[in-house]
């Protein structure tokens, strides 16, 4: 597809977060910060899977997959993001535009089937202990690994597509701080109704099958918790806590802005904030504090650090 023939448009301009100078050098310490301490943790958490003994369960297996989706996803938007608070012009090249459009779409379609994955991990650690280790092998780990980024591809290259085939002869300013589906449909210069439906049925349709599968495997999971002994109870619910705490996090805001025809883009840009710079901080946090094993491996791996320098 020659995606600039179509157009007459060769670059978009971004709106931003805010068109006041005071708020822009703001935000422009504030989340140079908090992209800097969503790659620092997650690295960190990545590293500390890689090299201790201690965390090779399938859990910890996923929770790296989760951290090396959290540091691409924040980065395809973060760095423009930060960037364009100190410049007046925040222009992005069509090209650019696309790509970013299928990072985001990419990213976040991983970690929403990764989130789910971790989900049914629980659920086979906690109602099925017998059979874990049978259940959940190195192999079938993998795969679910792979059938995360895979999904996440397919529900990228389609939302892509759909949008890139548009044309759009201006206007080119988009009111957000990214290049989106909603935005740039409202862009594009032929009647989008058609696209838009599809758009928000193939994202509404993955968060919404997938949200209902964790819904479900938490229910089975409390429900089942209630006969087991208190110690292993509460062992099993800090590690579910942390689990239903990024989920609520990341779909909650994912699914307010795609599963409804959007119609106030200000509302979009500032849930957006949540699922491509906030969560991707919180995560390490969220699964570290509240993990006992972590923290040991992150110790020692620390302590090697100090003792070889």
């Amino acid at each position: 597809i020659n995606m600039e023939n179509a157009s007459s448009v060769k670059e978009f301009v971004l709106v931003g977060l805010s068109e006041n100078q005071g708020v822009q050098k703001t935000c422009f310490v504030m989340f140079l910060l908090f992209y800097m301490s969503a790659v620092a943790g997650n690295l960190l958490i990545v590293t500390a899977v890689i090299s201790s003994k201690c965390l090779n369960s399938p859990m910890y297996f996923f929770l790296s997959h989760l951290s090396i989706v959290d540091i691409c996803y924040s980065s395809v938007t973060a760095p423009k993001m930060i960037a364009d608070f100190l410049v007046e012009h925040k222009t992005i090249s069509f090209v650019g535009c696309i790509a970013q459009l299928f990072g985001v779409h990419f990213f976040g379609g991983t970690e929403i089937f990764l989130l789910t994955v971790m989900a049914y991990d629980r659920y086979a650690a906690i109602c099925r202990p017998l059979h874990y280790s049978t259940l959940m092998t190195r192999p079938v780990c993998s795969q679910m690994v792979i059938g995360s980024w895979v999904g996440g591809l397919v529900h990228s290259t389609v939302q892509t597509l759909l949008t890139s085939c548009l044309p759009f002869c201006g206007p080119n300013k988009i009111d957000h701080y990214f290049c989106d589906v909603h935005p740039l449909l409202q862009l594009a210069c032929t009647d989008t109704y058609a696209v838009g439906i599809i758009v928000v049925a193939n994202s509404g349709m993955i968060a919404l099958s997938c949200f209902f599968i964790l819904v479900v495997s938490y229910v089975v999971i409390l429900v089942s918790l209630k006969s087991q002994m208190s110690e292993w109870r509460r062992k099993a619910l800090s590690t579910c806590g942390s689990h239903i705490t990024v989920v609520i996090l990341f779909f909650g805001p994912c699914t307010f802005t795609y599963i409804r025809p959007s119609s106030d883009l200000s509302e979009d840009k500032s849930v957006a904030v949540f699922y491509t710079v906030i969560t991707p901080v919180l995560n390490p946090l969220i699964y570290t504090l509240r993990n006992e094993e972590v923290k040991s491996a992150m110790k020692k791996l620390w302590s090697r650090k100090v003792g070889s320098a």
